[in-house]
């Protein structure tokens, strides 16, 4: 009877899915979520186990390795080891005069080699080059050669009437775009300042429960060998060391630069640094795990829907263990169902889907980051990437979210959608498809500067890129990078929603044409 009403109440032409096997998904739950894997974190044996169950679950579904003719998408990470004592040092020098900065309590920051630069400052206001918005901090100063000063996240994001998106983050608020735009602009490192007037936490501030440290805009000691010069978070006090000689405090710098929305950038009068990034490295292989089910028409096919999640997350403490449910073994389970749905059903798609767990999200989103800089098939021929992550607990309050958002009271058949400002027409696809699953569908983060939420998952990636891409989300909950983050806390009915709705807008994309990508 269910089924029946189900198929009346769906829209004409939808596709309907084979059953979802829930005991098929809470087994790959249980499985991935026991102590032996020891929280899936990368370069450790539990990580790798998880990649080869996922692996084995593409091969029990007959799906193509998408890796060549591997399900494994390898790519190197260094782990920056701190040292004890810390050998890292910051010296300004400013007239002769010399101020050294205390590692951990004045900056942090870590790179995948010891690295030595001493450089002149270069003040570059929010180090951003945005032509869509007509802004450039780097416009009339010249950074080659030297150390580039900028503010962390953008100008005015507070502001409902920002022409950066409002009080929502754009892309060019991210670190990593930061780091990449100096380094194209020549500078040799980069020293990020919390801006002074914000609603996020400050960088080397102390996380509350429920906030990770990527919040603080300094990722965990892995990297990848992506980015290409070091950078270093600094304090507030050291942020005002830093721009003494200029005359005005960073405050002054930020409220100049919000009311003219135009750069005020300049060399730092006589100011150099010298930066001695050191550490103990250690060197491992992690793994993306894709695999692919080839479109249907050859005129198609060539084209690419990405369905991923992510597989690690957070090592034990002490004899505390991170089992990380929700975070990420609900998006992972849910993605494995997919593949095998998609593999057995008797239609298939025109368009060819691509099905990926990436590695190291926790670190960074370097598995995702790595892809984007290596796909497997072209992005230019992507069409939308789902990224399932965290899709089955309710949301709710933690410490970091309270007082800045509105979350409902009943959040049992809510989903969060995160990246569609950049995509509308991806988010259309979505909605036409919850038409059959009814789910309440909310986008309040393109809303939110608070929370940093468009950064924090491996749809980021390919937003930085330019693909059309959506974090189908279930919100923060209490136990969120906790160990309380158990199966037993998990919502299965929303899980399977999630499962059903992703099935159907897969459907959907297929059926369409490609999403737009809205650069403003």
């Amino acid at each position: 009877m269910l089924a029946i009403l189900m198929l009346a109440a769906a829209p004409a032409g939808a596709q309907q899915p084979p059953p979802v096997d829930m005991t098929r998904v809470r087994a790959d739950v249980d499985f991935l979520c026991i102590p032996e894997l020891k929280g899936r974190v990368s370069l450790a044996p539990g990580a790798n186990i998880a990649a080869a169950y996922i692996r084995a679950e593409f091969a029990r579904a007959r799906l193509s390795a998408a890796a060549g003719n591997s399900y494994y998408q390898e790519f190197p990470l260094v782990e920056a080891v701190p040292l004890s004592p810390p050998q890292s040092s910051l010296v300004l020098v400013t007239g002769g005069r010399r101020t050294v900065l205390q590692p951990g309590k004045d900056f942090r920051g870590s790179f995948g080699s010891d690295v030595r630069v001493t450089a002149p400052l270069v003040f570059a206001g929010y180090g951003i080059t945005a032509p869509e918005y007509r802004y450039d901090d780097y416009a009339g100063v010249n950074v080659r050669g030297k150390v580039a000063v900028v503010f962390n996240h953008e100008p005015r994001e507070a502001d409902p009437r920002s022409p950066f998106r409002g009080t929502g983050l754009t892309r060019h608020a991210n670190i990593r775009p930061k780091v990449m735009n100096a380094a194209a602009h020549g500078a040799v490192a980069l020293l990020l300042l919390s801006e002074p007037k914000s609603l996020h936490p400050a960088l080397l501030a102390t996380p509350q429960a429920g906030q990770p440290g990527v919040t603080r805009g300094f990722a965990p000691p892995q990297h990848d060998e992506i980015v290409p010069i070091p950078y270093l978070t600094l304090s507030d006090a050291a942020a005002a060391t830093v721009l003494a000689s200029t005359g005005k405090t960073p405050a002054e710098w930020q409220e100049a630069i919000d009311r003219d929305l135009k750069p005020h950038s300049l060399d730092v009068p006589g100011t150099s640094a010298e930066i001695d990034v050191r550490s103990g490295h250690q060197r491992g292989i992690s793994y993306n795990v894709a695999a692919l089910m080839p479109g249907s028409d050859p005129a198609l096919a060539a084209e690419t829907i990405i369905v991923n999640s992510h597989y690690d997350h957070l090592p034990n403490r002490g004899e505390r263990y991170y089992p990380g449910a929700n975070d990420n073994v609900s998006g992972t389970a849910a993605m494995l169902e997919l593949a095998r749905l998609f593999a057995v059903s008797p239609t298939r798609t025109r368009r060819s889907v691509l099905f990926i767990s990436f590695g190291s999200e926790e670190e960074g989103l370097l598995g995702s980051y790595h892809y984007v800089e290596h796909p497997l098939r072209p992005l230019s021929s992507t069409l939308a990437v789902l990224n399932l992550d965290m899709i089955a607990r309710d949301e709710a309050h933690v410490p970091a979210t309270e007082g800045k958002l509105q979350i409902p009271a009943d959040t049992s058949n809510l989903i969060d959608l995160v990246g569609g400002s950049y995509s509308p027409d991806l988010v259309r696809a979505i909605r036409q498809a919850n038409e059959t699953t009814r789910l309440e569908l909310d986008e309040k983060y393109e809303r939110d500067s608070t929370q940093n939420v468009l950064f924090r998952c491996d749809h980021f990636p390919f937003v930085y890129k330019g693909v059309p891409a959506i974090w189908i989300f279930g919100g923060f909950h209490p136990g969120y990078h906790e160990s309380s983050d158990t199966p037993e806390h998990l919502n299965w009915t929303k899980l399977e929603k999630v499962i059903r709705l992703t099935w159907q807008t897969v459907w959907e994309l297929d059926k369409g044409s490609k999403p737009a990508f809205v650069q403003k």
